[in-house]
């Protein structure tokens, strides 16, 4: 876990995970007809937060969607984004009522992130830290993130870069010096199979 740079923050409270990952399913469930009680009483929910909800079902991924930067509440983004990864992302179906008890939630709380300068793709793929760097990537209106749990399936730094031109619309082959970079990290809880909360990152 990174040292929480606001004392009293989500990262030097040791519930925070329990909280945070309560919160999400809570969201999810109760756009499902279902009204669980969670716990809204940490003072640092208040704070504004970035952070993304990511659904897992059967060790598949079955939704993820987030925040890059902090622009409401903590408790506002996770509760969003936890109804916007079961519900709104694209790539899948909405989750249904008998989805929900199997599928395992993940919570990444972002850092704020930084440029990450470079002169050409190669110095940028050898400044890359892989396991570690969240990346965000833009060029004229195209724009693509991956988190940096993404590196479990795409450990290479070159195939990294090359995946998250992709999900940001470029061609694998494509560089430019208008490229911009910016690198984040983050702090990430989940629910394993029998539910006690853990942090994995």
């Amino acid at each position: 876990m990174r040292p929480d740079p606001n004392p009293g923050g989500p990262l030097t409270d040791p519930s925070a995970g329990p909280i945070l990952l309560g919160l999400a399913r809570a969201a999810i469930a109760a756009r499902l007809g279902r009204a669980p009680a969670v716990d809204e009483s940490a003072p640092w929910l208040a704070a504004p937060g970035a952070c993304f909800v990511t659904l897992t079902l059967d060790g598949r991924l079955r939704g993820c969607i987030g925040s890059l930067e902090p622009h409401r509440s903590l408790l506002a983004d996770v509760t969003h984004n936890a109804r916007a990864a079961a519900f709104s992302d694209r790539r899948f179906p909405p989750l249904s009522a008998a989805e929900l008890p199997r599928t395992r939630i993940e919570v990444s709380l972002l850092s704020a992130s930084e440029p990450l300068e470079a002169g050409s793709e190669a110095e940028l793929v050898a400044r890359l830290r892989p396991g570690v760097d969240g990346l965000i990537l833009a060029w004229d209106g195209h724009r693509g993130t991956f988190l940096p749990q993404v590196w479990e399936q795409l450990p290479d730094p070159q195939q990294f870069l090359n995946r998250l031109k992709q999900k940001a619309g470029l061609p694998v082959s494509f560089w430019s010096p208008q490229v911009t970079v910016r690198r984040y990290g983050v702090t990430a809880w989940t629910e394993p199979a029998d539910r006690p909360m853990e942090v994995i990152r």
